[in-house]
């Protein structure tokens, strides 16, 4: 299930996924994140909260689908927040971005543990 952390004025998302990620759940997030670019940004900033995701109740065809339309739509990413608690997550941000390299146009990733919640709004609301 999916659902939004917070409303922003501005080019910012806050969502959370609880439980299972979905085919239903990546039109939400992609229909949010189209909203923002609808409303004349060039770019949304995007917090996402994973630590009540359960891989066990979540659809593989989403996850994948999800990835593809990310790796389409990169360049309208701003600061990437990924929150949650886990190692596997931490260690794999870092590499995210070498790979995309959008620290060039002043846009990040970063993973924040599920303590640091207002460090991790505070980044995504600090590109505007």
């Amino acid at each position: 299930m999916l659902e939004k952390l917070k409303k922003f004025k501005g080019n910012t998302l806050a969502i959370e996924v609880i439980d299972g990620f979905t085919k239903t759940d990546e039109a939400l997030c992609q229909k949010f994140f189209k909203a923002k670019l609808d409303e004349g940004y060039d770019y949304v900033n995007v917090l996402v909260k994973l630590d009540e995701l359960k891989i066990s109740h979540s659809s593989t065809k989403a996850f994948f689908e999800d990835t593809l339309w990310a790796l389409r739509n990169y360049k309208k990413l701003g600061h990437l927040a990924i929150v949650a608690h886990s190692n596997v997550l931490k260690a794999l941000v870092p590499i995210d971005n070498l790979f995309f390299e959008r620290a060039s146009k002043g846009r990040q990733e970063r993973y924040f543990d599920i303590s640091q919640m207002d460090e991790a709004m505070a980044f995504v609301e600090s590109n505007k």
